[in-house]
């Protein structure tokens, strides 16, 4: 993950993703309004997302709510896959 405008990488852990967002867990504090890129592999389906999200929350010393922007249908249904596959899996 990488704030724009920064060169530098932030390491993420996502323990929650929907085809509009994710929360990703990081020490790092963003304000609200900040753009990411963001760049993971999905679990199951191993898809490289690549895509920009916009910090819309942050939980200081927990991590941000960020809401994608700008992605393509071929990403919004990837992570739909990954998502029904989870649910499929519990």
């Amino acid at each position: 993950m990488v704030h724009e405008g920064s060169t530098e990488n932030v390491a993420m852990r996502s323990p929650d993703l929907s085809a509009h967002g994710m929360f990703i867990n990081t020490k790092t504090d963003y304000p609200e309004g900040a753009v990411l890129k963001l760049r993971f592999r999905l679990a199951r389906t191993g898809v490289l997302i690549e895509a920009r999200g916009e910090v819309r929350y942050c939980l200081k010393g927990v991590g941000v709510g960020v809401e994608f922007v700008d992605v393509s249908p071929e990403i919004t249904s990837a992570i739909e896959e990954e998502i029904s596959l989870q649910t499929a899996g519990k």
